[in-house]
């Protein structure tokens, strides 16, 4: 079967599919669903729902009305007001004594990101029950599996309606004129042939007919008029321009990632491969089941060509996220499924699906594939470009422009490298020096006064929380000096430095952060100081290392292999971090 007769039936079905839905609006229950229930399910429910062994605070998150209600201490949101709002202040920990979730499992950035902007959305939430202990619902699946829409096609009796007018040129005509019977109605009157060509071409290729195109099709007298004006559009490349827009609408094509944070480019600039490659198959009449396969699997197809590859901008041209893996995933199944299938299967997400028949273990068994499947690094190359003298100038300059870039980047990534080891020192001791106590300031606050970057504090706070938990070797240390008590620090030191030296176990103790401490240090500030220098010491070496590749590189003709690790494993070690 031809794609473009198959994808009509598709896009009509589609549109039937998605047009009972939630009172919410599509775009509020997809922030909701995307965004909102896998934050509560995945840190929230084992606490805070009807399927919890104990529910704490007597708060429940797990339906509308019980969120809104709140627990012991009050109502958790606050419509419009994240800022008001007990969840938000919970989860952004700004109020040291309601800290949700615990301290080892606190939200990311875009997670608080996002309930903010969901409570200023009003928090349009489709949950009218909780989750209960199991489901607050029944599921019939073969029940559900018997739906029209699961069922098989298969090819009906053409109906055998009287037909005195002889009005149905086509089987699909006896099925119209048959519901034009049983609600007694009559066939409109054939449309003049102006009508005629400019709701075909309309149709075809978007476009009004030119005066030229109508004056031809009303001098053509033969009984074939009509069905040459038809095979002259299907041939005009407008035709596949035309029709590509409503898969493209459906694989949610875009030019731009959606929102990235930290200034990094959301665009993804060969994106227009993937749209040529649709219009090409439309205009190409390629069969539905190879444009489909090519834009899941193309790179899995046996034989498949180079320019096929850009076919699977189907899937890889979604939104990122913020780079959130999960997120990104989910958005591929529910493109997957809703143009294809015209199935929201990302509910199940969370839960088996209350209204059509997808468990959860289905929707994970997808989630599995696309997990383990990787985007390649650099786009593969879709043709070998001819060598032309425009091109051979391309090369030229590009090469030029690309030594600069190499040479800024590395530059600036030294740059920022340096001050990052050079203040690491500092950064270590004001995230404890804030745990102290300072007032009504945050954290970010905190490092402002001290001339320290917020964003770096926080990844420094979370690699610290995720490193000691993990007894990482290199900072093993430094957990256990900051244990030790400030007014009698100088003395406990002593006695830890001579453990940390003189142990022999790599698994503990880093070997190359030890010998740091062969000399005790005198204060909490000294051992901060001490891995400041380490890092900065290491970080100079790779700097050099660096440097060395790039002019072997830039000087050699053939592939240069990409640089060794340090020689040292510990220092290795260390480095891996930094990195």
């Amino acid at each position: 079967m031809k794609i473009r007769v198959i994808f009509v039936g598709l896009f009509l079905c589609s549109n039937a599919a998605f047009a009972e839905g939630p009172k919410l609006a599509q775009k509020e229950l997809d922030f909701f669903e995307n965004r909102i229930r896998p934050i509560f399910a995945e840190n929230c429910y084992k606490c805070h729902s009807e399927s919890a062994e104990k529910i704490k605070g007597g708060l429940l998150l797990d339906s509308r009305d019980a969120l809104r209600k709140g627990g012991e201490t009050g109502p958790a949101i606050v419509l419009k007001h994240p800022e008001k709002s007990l969840l938000i202040k919970a989860v952004s920990y700004t109020d040291k004594d309601l800290l949700m979730p615990p301290q080892d499992k606190k939200l990311s950035d875009q997670q608080i990101a996002d309930l903010e902007t969901w409570i200023k959305m009003g928090a349009p939430d489709p949950r009218d029950k909780g989750v209960g202990k199991g489901h607050d619902y029944a599921i019939d699946w073969d029940k559900a599996r018997k739906h029209w829409a699961y069922q098989p096609v298969h090819k009906p009796a053409v109906p055998k309606t009287p037909d005195k007018k002889h009005w149905a040129k086509s089987p699909i005509d006896r099925f119209i004129l048959e519901k034009l019977n049983q609600q007694k109605l009559t066939p409109s009157a054939p449309a003049d042939k102006v009508t005629l060509l400019r709701r075909a071409t309309f149709d075809l290729i978007g476009l009004p007919p030119t005066a030229k195109e109508v004056d031809a099709f009303l001098r053509d007298k033969s009984s074939r008029a009509f069905e040459k004006v038809v095979d002259r559009l299907l041939a005009s490349p407008h035709y596949g321009e035309r029709w590509a827009r409503y898969w493209l609408d459906l694989g949610q094509y875009g030019d731009t990632r959606g929102p990235l944070g930290n200034g990094r480019d959301n665009r993804y600039i060969y994106a227009y491969t993937y749209r040529d490659w649709v219009v090409k198959a439309f205009n190409d009449d390629m069969p539905y089941d190879k444009f489909l396969k090519l834009q899941i699997a193309a790179d899995k197809i046996p034989g498949h060509r180079s320019r096929d590859l850009a076919a699977m901008g189907f899937l890889t041209l979604g939104q990122r996220f913020n780079n959130s893996q999960n997120d990104i995933i989910d958005n591929r199944i529910t493109i997957l499924c809703q143009s294809t299938m015209a199935l929201t299967a990302n509910c199940a997400r969370c839960h088996d699906h209350k209204f059509d028949p997808i468990p959860t273990k289905d929707y994970y068994s997808l989630h599995g594939i696309f997990a383990s499947s990787t985007e390649p690094k650099e786009e593969p190359l879709l043709e070998a470009p001819k060598d032309t003298p425009a091109y051979r100038e391309f090369v030229k300059e590009l090469n030029v422009r690309q030594n600069a870039y190499d040479d800024f980047r590395i530059s600036t990534a030294n740059e920022l490298g340096d001050e990052l080891c050079n203040k690491a020192g500092d950064y270590m001791m004001a995230l404890v020096n804030y745990k102290k106590g300072n007032g009504d300031l945050t954290r970010n606050g905190y490092l402002l006064k001290h001339d320290l970057i917020p964003q770096w504090g926080a990844s420094w706070e979370n690699n610290l929380r995720f490193l000691e938990k993990k007894k990482d070797p290199v900072f093993a240390a430094w957990f256990e000096f900051c244990k030790l008590d400030e007014t009698n620090f100088s003395e406990a030191a002593k006695e830890l430095s001579k453990t940390i030296c003189e142990s022999n176990d790599p698994k503990k103790y880093n070997p190359v952060v030890a010998k740091l401490f062969c000399e005790p240090p005198s204060s909490l500030d000294q051992v901060a100081s001490r891995y400041a220098g380490l890092f900065y010491r290491i970080n100079k070496e790779w700097q050099d290392v660096l440097r060395a590749y790039e002019i072997t590189k830039r000087a050699s003709s053939e592939p240069v292999p990409e640089p060794e690790n340090l020689p040292d494993q510990a220092e290795d070690e260390v480095r891996d971090l930094m990195y």
